[in-house]
This record gives C-alpha cells, sequence and structure tokens, in this order.
C-alpha cells in the first residue's frame, strides 16, 4: 500500500510514495542497527553536535516544511510555521537537557563503597507517529533517543509523506554538517513501510523498544504485540481532556483559552480541551464568551493567513465528527452554536458547542477529534472534579480558579498525567508528557523523556585502588 497525499481543503489527490518492500525494510534495520552500536560510544557533545545541526538544517527548510504541513494535513499556515518553530527550539536546548537528565545518579556513599545508577542507551527503537504533528510528534520522539544514544526508526503516518521526506532531508543535512568533526551517522530514518509489516519490525530482534502516538485501538494492537515480544513500549493515545472553571475563576481568560484549547489545529490534538465543566456560578456567563469566541472563528483556507481553522485532515475524520455530533443531538445535546464553513469539496466541519450533554452520549463518553466543545453545568468544585474524572482517558487537564486550596485539591485529585492551573495543557520539551488509564503509557521530554529508552543500570562499586 503506498503512501497517498491529499489536499484536505479540496479533497484533490496530490500523490503516492511506494512502500518499502520486505528487503529494502530489512537494509535499513540493519544499517540503523549497527549505526546504533557506534553511535552508543559517541560522546554527549557528538551527539550534540547532530542535533544542534539538525536545527539548523530544520531552520533552512522552514517555509518548505510549513507548506508541506498545510497541504498535506490542512493544518493553518501560520499553525505549521509554529509547529516547525517548536522543533527547531527543541533541537535548539535538547543538548543541554539530556546531560543534566542522563548524568549518573549518585544513591550513596560510605567508608568503603558508593552506588550510583547510570543510563545506558537500549538499542533501536521504533516510533509509529500520527498525522496530526507530523513533525513534532516524530523529533520529540527522535532527539531523546538519538541524545541517550539510542537509534530510531520514523514510521510516518501514510497520509503525510511530504513533511515525512523533508524530515529525512534535514537529517542528512544535519549529518553532512557534522562529519568532518569526527561525528558518527546519527542512526535515524524514515521508514516508509506500510502498517501491515509493523508486527513484523517490532517482533525483530534488531528493534528494543515502540513509541506510538495514536488511536486506542493502535495502541492496544502495539502494545499487545510488543508485550507478546517483552519490549518496552510507550503509548501516547487519545484524550478527552477536561477544563474545569470554578466559581472564582477569570471567566473571560478562561472561555479565550477554551476556545484555543478547542480549535487548535483544527481540534485535532490530544491535549486539547474538549470537555468545558464549568460551575453553575459562571456558567451562563462562560457559556457566552465561548459562543462568541467560537463563531468569531475564521474557517478557510489553511494557506491564507488570516485562517484560524482549516479542515480536517481526512474524509474519515470529518465523516467520523459528524457522526459522534448528531448521535450526541439525538440522545439530547442542544446545539448552542455551529459556524459557517466555506463552499468547498474539502473536509471543513464548523466549530460548534453544544450544551445540555446526557452522559451516556459520544460527547461525553468519546473523544470529539474536530472542533466541537461540549459544555457541562456542574453546581460545584466536588461535582466538577467528578465528573473531570468520569471518563475512561486520564491525558491532561486544564483548571481555571483564583483559589489556592481548590488549585491544589484538583491538582492531587484529577485523575490525569498534567495540570495545568489558569493555563491551557501544552507539550514543552522541559516537562514531561503523558497520560494515564486509556490515554497510554510511558512520557516523552524532560528528564523522564530522555530517560524513558534507557537501561537505568545500578551500580554499587567497593573503592578500588587508584591507579598507579
Amino acid at each position: 500500500m503506498p503512501f497517498v497525499a491529499t489536499d484536505p481543503s479540496t479533497a484533490r489527490h496530490l500523490y503516492s510514495v511506494p512502500s518499502l518492500d520486505a528487503e529494502a525494510r530489512d537494509a535499513l534495520l540493519q544499517r540503523v542497527a549497527e549505526e546504533q552500536r557506534i553511535w552508543r560510544a559517541c560522546t554527549p557533545a557528538q551527539r550534540g553536535a547532530f542535533v544542534t545541526a539538525l536545527a539548523q538544517a530544520l531552520q533552512g527548510h522552514r517555509d518548505a516544511l510549513a507548506l508541506a504541513l498545510t497541504t498535506e494535513m490542512g493544518k493553518p499556515i501560520a499553525a505549521a510555521g509554529g509547529e516547525v518553530d517548536k522543533c527547531i527550539h527543541l533541537c535548539t536546548i535538547a543538548p543541554t537537557l539530556a546531560q543534566a537528565a542522563l548524568r549518573d545518579e549518585l544513591l550513596f556513599t560510605e567508608p568503603d563503597t558508593s552506588a550510583y545508577v547510570r543510563y545506558d542507551p537500549i538499542g533501536v527503537v521504533l516510533a509509529i507517529m500520527p498525522w496530526n504533528f507530523p513533525l513534532w510528534q516524530a523529533l520529540r520522539c527522535a532527539v531523546p533517543c538519538l541524545l541517550a544514544g539510542n537509534g530510531i526508526l520514523i514510521k510516518p503516518a501514510p497520509t503525510v509523506p511530504g513533511p515525512a521526506r523533508l524530515l529525512a532531508q534535514c537529517l542528512h543535512e544535519a549529518r553532512n554538517a557534522v562529519a568532518s568533526l569526527g561525528v558518527p551517522r546519527a542512526p535515524c530514518d524514515i521508514a516508509l513501510f506500510e502498517h501491515g509489516a509493523i508486527a513484523d519490525v517490532i517482533a525483530d530482534t534488531r528493534i528494543a523498544a515502540v513509541t506510538l502516538t495514536g488511536s486506542e485501538r493502535a495502541g492496544r494492537q502495539v502494545g499487545a504485540v510488543a508485550g507478546a515480544a517483552l519490549k518496552k513500549v510507550v503509548l501516547e493515545l487519545g484524550g478527552s481532556d477536561a477544563l474545569l472553571v470554578l466559581p472564582d475563576a477569570d471567566v473571560a481568560r478562561a472561555a479565550s483559552c477554551a476556545v484555543a484549547s478547542r480549535t487548535v489545529n483544527g481540534g485535532q490534538s490530544c491535549i486539547a480541551a474538549k470537555r468545558f465543566i464549568v460551575c453553575d456560578a459562571v456558567y451562563d456567563r462562560f457559556l457566552d464568551h465561548v459562543v462568541a469566541g467560537m463563531q468569531a472563528l475564521v474557517v478557510g483556507d489553511p494557506r491564507e493567513p488570516a485562517t484560524h481553522v482549516g479542515p480536517l485532515a481526512t474524509a474519515e475524520a470529518r465523516a467520523t465528527l459528524d457522526r459522534q455530533v448528531r448521535e450526541s443531538v439525538a440522545l439530547g445535546a442542544r446545539v448552542a452554536c455551529v459556524g459557517v464553513t466555506p463552499e468547498s469539496l474539502g473536509y471543513y466541519y464548523p466549530p460548534t458547542v453544544l450544551v445540555d450533554v446526557p452522559m451516556h452520549s459520544p460527547a461525553a463518553t468519546q473523544e470529539l477529534f474536530g472542533p466541537v466543545a461540549a459544555v457541562f453545568r456542574v453546581a460545584t468544585r466536588d461535582d466538577a472534579i467528578a465528573l473531570a474524572n468520569a471518563t475512561p482517558f486520564g491525558l491532561g487537564a486544564s483548571v481555571w480558579t483564583d483559589s489556592a486550596t481548590d488549585a491544589a485539591r484538583c491538582i492531587a485529585e484529577l485523575d490525569v498525567g498534567m495540570v495545568f492551573i489558569n493555563d491551557m495543557v501544552v507539550s514543552d520539551a522541559r516537562m514531561p508528557y503523558g497520560g494515564i488509564k486509556r490515554s497510554g503509557m510511558g512520557r516523552e521530554l524532560g528528564a523522564l523523556g530522555f530517560r524513558e529508552f534507557t537501561n537505568p543500570k545500578t551500580v554499587r562499586s567497593h573503592h578500588l585502588p587508584s591507579a598507579s
């Protein structure tokens, strides 16, 4: 099955790229495995030099990368440029972050002995990547892996081959830039093989671990195969993040953040706020602000700088979202507002706000991957926390309050991997990223992310005589 690029703003087929056959796939895996055995012996400075050169290569291709994201995924051009910039920033600061995260950790010292933990690389990691943030998701896996001494094979989503091919070009340029410094070839490549080959690649003895960003269904499948092979797996899956608005919140700021979070990347983000849980005392004011904010969004051609919301990435994504909204309305949800979309063959869906949402409806129980917000009215802070936790997902939560006591309660009691107080949930290279429950397992980014694919090797040593 080839990788097929389609312009979601017009539904026009762009081009196809053939998948690697079994022989080419094996050769790629063998080469990366051999390169990783050399790479693991490199110094932190050598690895850092490559990542720094990668930042420069990304900067050189910034506009082309942004246009590819917009053309093949539908991301508004301003947001596409922001994704590239975020990757450049990651590559710029990651070498310093890695040195702090991966240094030996002293456990204790005694008169004749000491003990510490060192973080060794484990081998080649297979990274199965999504279509919604094709560049950022790939690099936030690849950069920590490389700096820890691992190799990585990046398997991109089949609908966005363009960004993957440009990333391969950037990797090539970065290798050339540091070759004269004696830095070996970095073991990182793009693997254009079809989904049907994933199980065989995971089972291959040259693969040490697997990371997936994708759907819950894909996570179960990959997790089962990795488990059967007894290999480490990190899963970043879906989310139905809650945004809690408590009685003493700054309502206008909370609503502005809610609209921005719900519609970032066209609403196609795992950490987007999808359920707005609002205390009764401020519900009406909050809803008015949210409706006004959603109606003010410009939906249109993602190539236009003024566009806030572009098309959904695929026809299937739009059909799924439309079905979820229709089923929720049929069960009793009410549409508080619906935006205007351009007359186009593209995969547009209007920004929509649902209220009076039944707890057994798709809008309450499933992840809505698009610009649709579900608003829930609750009486108290405790009700807000209980409703936020009443989901099979547990990725992040945004809490709006001016009470330190209420903030502390929410931080302690929300069943999620990340809590942001008076701010939108975002990923940041300096902070661990990940969730619990059906949102996945393991962490990316931050110190925990750098260590995720390492062997924390415990060392206890009696003091040795000094070398003469």
